[in-house]
């Protein structure tokens, strides 16, 4: 038995935003003091963390004074120098680990983790010039979806090409540096799991959910759970199956999310891996019994996982720069909806402001309702 970092001990964060905010409000309800790294000195989570160190997350000096005042390190996005983590180790516990960071912030690493672990992915081609993407489209077919291989975060966009006179709409990913071309994949559903994991082995998982997003690859909204009737037992049995592989041999504690494909013909894919908290599973904060952010500061302080209930059905949607005008209409009349607004400062420019969060006994009835309002078009 791995030991239980105790209440009253100090985690690390590297990573002030609105994902860090949630898990020091977890952390805070445990008992722990909680301190952040973050360029940012109006970053969401520092209006709750008890101290801020204002720095980039590869600023070394900082990452040290960060671990020198923790007894356990975690971090919020994929922007991290895993060699600087394995440095931080001498100096504190960090539960996470660096293998699974290494896959998950590297598109091609992570085709290859699941590749070697027998999970379907879809065919694929590495581009470095848009030459290299007309000849990766032609081997994988159109239409073909273009992202970047190396993961940035939360807000990534990607391309969609349906022939070869839109080749040229992935010149700005180009720009940015290697690309992976992707076999566009027919959906019936987008899937999502999220697993938590602690130092022992111990693992709860949440519901599968089913996600919706914009063209450009934005998180739309998410209702939570799927309707049951809606898979066969032999999908569910093989979602959880690979969720539990993937989260054993990353070798992460803490939160795993996997997302998954589901085509007409009940083929399943898994599209992406995060060894931390994610946003498809914000709904947790206000229909679960324990929140994912909960789990997480469970599992790398290593105290024993709970099997997660989720009182109600959910439906939520992002709060964006598009529609928070709208949102702050909506205040005084949706008054049953649970609002997050992460605070941002203003010159942070950032898309996602916040998210609402709906609980119903009628998902299909309350997604219309959001759509009446004109929060989503569809």
């Amino acid at each position: 038995m791995s030991e239980i970092i105790l209440p009253g001990s100090t985690i690390g964060i590297i990573g002030g935003g609105h994902i860090s905010k949630m898990l020091v409000m977890s952390a805070k309800k445990y008992g722990y003091k909680v301190g952040i790294l973050d360029p940012l000195e109006e970053s969401p989570a520092s209006q709750v963390a008890d101290w801020h160190i204002v720095a980039n997350y590869n600023e070394e000096s900082a990452l040290l004074e960060l671990a020198k005042r923790s007894d356990v390190l975690t971090f919020e996005t994929e922007n991290i120098d895993t060699n600087a983590l394995d440095f931080l180790k001498k100096f504190v516990a960090i539960p996470q680990g660096t293998f699974g960071l290494s896959v998950t912030q590297d598109r091609l690493l992570e085709r290859e983790f699941l590749d070697n672990h027998s999970i379907n992915i879809a065919p694929y081609e590495t581009a470095v010039v848009i030459s290299d993407i007309k000849e990766a489209a032609n081997s994988v077919g159109y239409p073909c979806i273009v992202k970047s291989t190396r993961r940035y975060g939360e807000e990534e966009y990607i391309v969609k090409i349906d022939s070869p006179s839109e080749v040229d709409l992935a010149v700005p990913l180009v720009q940015q540096g290697a690309c992976m071309v992707e076999a566009f994949v027919k959906l019936k559903k987008e899937l999502f799991m999220t697993i938590a994991v602690n130092s022992d082995g111990e693992y709860t998982l949440f519901p599968i959910v089913e996600s919706f997003h914009y063209t450009d690859g934005l998180l739309k909204k998410v209702k939570a759970p799927i309707e049951i009737e809606d898979l066969e037992q032999t999908i569910i049995n093989q979602i959880e199956l690979i969720s539990k592989v993937i989260a054993s041999e990353l070798n992460v504690c803490g939160i795993v999310g996997i997302e998954f494909f589901l085509t007409e013909d009940d083929n399943l894919y898994v599209n992406e891996i995060s060894a931390r908290p994610h946003e498809s599973s914000t709904y947790t904060m206000d229909a679960c019994d324990f929140s994912e952010y909960d789990a997480h500061i469970k599992g790398i302080c290593n105290w024993s996982l709970p099997k997660i209930k989720q009182f109600m059905p959910a439906v939520t949607i992002n709060i964006t720069k598009d529609n928070y005008d709208l949102v702050i209409e909506l205040l005084g009349k949706k008054r049953k909806w649970h609002y997050h607004f992460y605070q941002y400062p203003k010159h942070a420019e950032m898309f996602k402001l916040g998210h609402i969060t709906v609980l119903s006994d009628n998902l299909e009835e309350t997604i219309q309702e959001i759509k009446h309002v004109g929060l989503i078009d569809n």
